[in-house]
């Protein structure tokens, strides 16, 4: 099995993309162009904003600080490519820059989905314990579930690449899809992928059980809580000191379980990749605005760094 991996190297892939519909090439590159400026700017932006602002150095910003980093990452780890396919007619992509965009992008993947459990952890000390929050969330805990993300994140991503890095390449090269996602790849396989497979399928069940179980759990008791509280005012601030998290949830969440529980092999291929793009592209640009719309403190921040920005400007 060994020396099928080593013949692996060389090969060039070719990256299909949306290739069949040449009369969309303009349309498709401008609309992805100004949704990945968008999550760039947005994404930084948002680490600025939390960096700046001491009102904003809490657990929950600091969790958001890294979700921005993420979603910057894993949009940076695959848009360029895409946009790059589009415009070029060389669609090719050799097997090292595959694989390096593979690991990256699972790796983002992986950590964030991680990352939205400790942030369901968060606002379940926050709503439940409020008097014992800044105790319980110690700066010490929350860099240990960062840290703990990002280790488990890029375990999952080396196990995975490693059984891609296995199996032989030949024949047709052709990959039908924009990015080197990881049922794509094993497509173009001449080799048995029944273990990559099953690897695959073991690692994307246990995450997604274990995160869903942690954010189900913490929300259920953040229910409870909500629903005894006698006053108006409480319910509202309990109510939106949650919503912004829910709603990256369910995006994230909802998106993982159309692609991979909903979609299948004999899915519509364009269905597959649209729904990726959303995945890969859209989320990171909807989630520093979903967290930045509803949150007063941030929006105070950017306007105060716009006003200081013009102020400079004008002098």
């Amino acid at each position: 099995m060994q020396d099928d991996g080593n013949q692996s190297a060389g090969i060039i892939f070719v990256l299909a993309g949306f290739s069949e519909y040449p009369s969309l090439r303009v349309p498709l590159f401008v609309v992805f162009l100004a949704i990945y400026t968008v999550s760039v700017v947005g994404n930084l932006g948002m680490i600025l904003v939390i960096r700046t602002n001491p009102k904003l150095h809490t657990p929950m910003y600091f969790f958001l600080s890294h979700l921005s980093f993420l979603d910057f990452c894993y949009s940076s780890s695959l848009t360029p490519k895409l946009l790059e396919i589009i415009v070029v007619e060389d669609r090719r992509i050799s097997f090292e820059e595959c694989m390096t965009q593979f690991y990256f992008g699972c790796t983002c993947v992986v950590t964030e989905m991680f990352m939205l459990a400790a942030m369901a952890y968060d606002r379940f000390v926050a709503v439940c314990n409020p008097l014992l929050y800044t105790v319980t969330m110690s700066p010490k805990l929350c860099s240990l579930l960062v840290a703990a993300t990002y280790v488990w994140g890029g375990l999952c991503s080396s196990i995975l690449t490693y059984f891609l890095l296995q199996l032989s390449y030949c024949g047709s090269n052709v990959i039908d899809h924009f990015c080197c996602e990881f049922s794509a790849v094993l497509s173009v396989s001449c080799s048995d992928a029944s273990s990559s497979q099953l690897a695959c399928f073991v690692i994307s069940v246990f995450n997604e059980t274990c995160s869903l179980l942690v954010i189900l759990a913490s929300y259920a008791f953040i229910a409870v809580t909500i629903v005894r509280i006698p006053t108006k005012g409480g319910l509202r601030k309990a109510f939106s000191t949650c919503a912004s998290h829910l709603t990256a949830i369910c995006l994230f969440h909802g998106i993982i379980l159309l692609l991979y529980c909903v979609l299948n092999s004999k899915s519509s291929p364009l269905l597959v990749k649209v729904a990726t793009v959303f995945y890969c592209i859209a989320i990171p640009m909807l989630n520093p605005l979903i967290y930045s719309l509803r949150n007063r403190d941030v929006k105070e921040t950017i306007r105060r760094l716009t006003y200081f920005k013009v102020i400079s400007h004008s002098m």
